[in-house]
């Protein structure tokens, strides 16, 4: 999936449809349906989800595998302010709160750098819990459903990231202009079209990002079917309420058993898949999921989180652990099936392994990730990976342990 087309799905008219993210993203990806429709009719088991783009693009460092971030400094408070504990990567160290008419959630997403929670509002439906067949059935046709949407809340699509501290480079937000908010230091940008750097800005596509603690930045971005709101005045009365809890591992349910060699973690997703993927389809209820790249990206000077840019990631996989229900293909209980890549000259491809009872499906891809993992070697991470109780999160693991054999 590219973030464009998501982008466009969620400002646009028609409603969420069935239960993948190409369901989510339903409006501009009859194209894509098509290619899976043919790729299943080869015998393939059908993609999960395909990432929302590739990666934020900057000078990769740390190549070797075992690279590792030291836990981030203490946050510097102002006088009156709450204190930022120091802590590890996939850590979550705030949750949701209300602002006006925006609701922040909790975090389900963590990485190397940054924590993710979606935003929602009073105003506006949130297009991330896919609804039943029935529903999309009960809505009826084009025509229809654009009367509906006309009568309706406009769309919206928006994430607060929070970075760790010196993540953020407040300087590389284009066309940012200065401002401050509740005496923090902050930056409001109209962002392009699809959020893609080629495009145009548009009105209803606005980041805001503030210093919430000394050289530690948190940034919303929301995209609206309705330019006015949220506004920048809005999205500012996110600043005060976000406030440092007790810091908690993000948990996953899985272990690794095998990674290749050079490849390491860059981001999870709890409850949901890692990265904006995981964002896009909150409240769709799925299980969890990670990221690895090779080489490591960085961990300073982003401007966004690492998949809102597409390609940068040149060779990386993605693990999904979902219920078969978010597949596009029938359940094959215990089996374990790999089909290569149709794309292009790539060596990679994806496997499919069904739980038992065929309730569960844990997918292992590199399509959309450089596609340079050889198949066989995709394989071998499936098979080496070990599901918890998908029903009960006390028999997760910890990210950073689980995610590395």
């Amino acid at each position: 999936m590219q973030l464009r087309d998501f982008v466009d799905a969620v400002t646009g008219e028609e409603p969420p449809m069935v239960r993948t993210v190409d369901d989510i993203v339903a409006a501009g990806r009859r194209a894509e349906r098509r290619r899976r429709a043919g790729f299943a009719s080869a015998g393939a088991a059908g993609l999960v989800v395909v990432a929302v783009a590739g990666a934020f693009l900057l000078p990769a460092f740390g190549a070797g595998r075992n690279t590792a971030t030291a836990p981030a400094g203490p946050a510097a408070a102002r006088p009156g302010e709450a204190k930022w504990p120091a802590a590890a990567p996939f850590t979550f160290t705030f949750r949701g709160y209300d602002a006006g008419i925006l609701h922040v959630q909790d975090p389900i997403v963590a990485s190397t750098t940054y924590q993710i929670a979606s935003v929602y509002s009073d105003l506006h439906t949130s297009n991330d819990k896919p609804v039943t067949a029935e529903e999309a059935e009960a809505q009826g046709d084009s025509v229809e459903q654009k009367k509906r949407a006309a009568r309706g809340k406009p769309s919206l699509w928006a994430y607060l990231t929070v970075y760790r501290p010196g993540a953020f480079d407040p300087a590389g937000i284009r066309n940012g202009r200065t401002v401050t908010v509740a005496g923090h230091r902050a930056v409001e940008a109209t962002l392009p079209v699809g959020l893609d750097p080629q495009g145009p800005a548009v009105a209803g596509n606005k980041l805001f990002a503030w210093e919430y603690a000394h050289d530690a930045w948190a940034a919303v971005t929301s995209v609206s079917g309705d330019e006015a709101t949220p506004s920048f005045q809005d999205l500012g009365g996110l600043v005060e309420g976000l406030r440092p809890s007790k810091p908690e591992p993000a948990p996953v349910p899985f272990t690794v058993g095998y990674v290749p060699a050079g490849y390491v973690p860059l981001q999870s997703g709890t409850h949901a898949m890692p990265g904006l993927s995981g964002i896009a389809a909150a409240r769709a209820g799925d299980y969890g999921g990670a990221t690895y790249t090779r080489p490591a990206m960085p961990t300073t000077g982003l401007t966004a989180p690492y998949d809102q840019a597409e390609g940068a990631i040149k060779d990386g996989f993605h693990i999904f652990v979902t219920p078969s229900t978010s597949s596009n293909q029938s359940p094959e209980p215990g089996t374990t099936k790999c089909h290569r890549s149709t794309d292009g000259p790539a060596r990679g491809g994806f496997c499919n392994v069904w739980s038992a009872d065929g309730t569960v499906v844990v997918q292992v891809s590199s399509q959309g990730l450089g596609n340079r993992l050889p198949l066989a070697e995709v394989e071998k991470v499936a098979r080496g990976i070990t599901v918890a109780d998908v029903t009960d999160e006390s028999t997760w693991t910890p990210a950073a342990k689980a995610l590395r054999p």
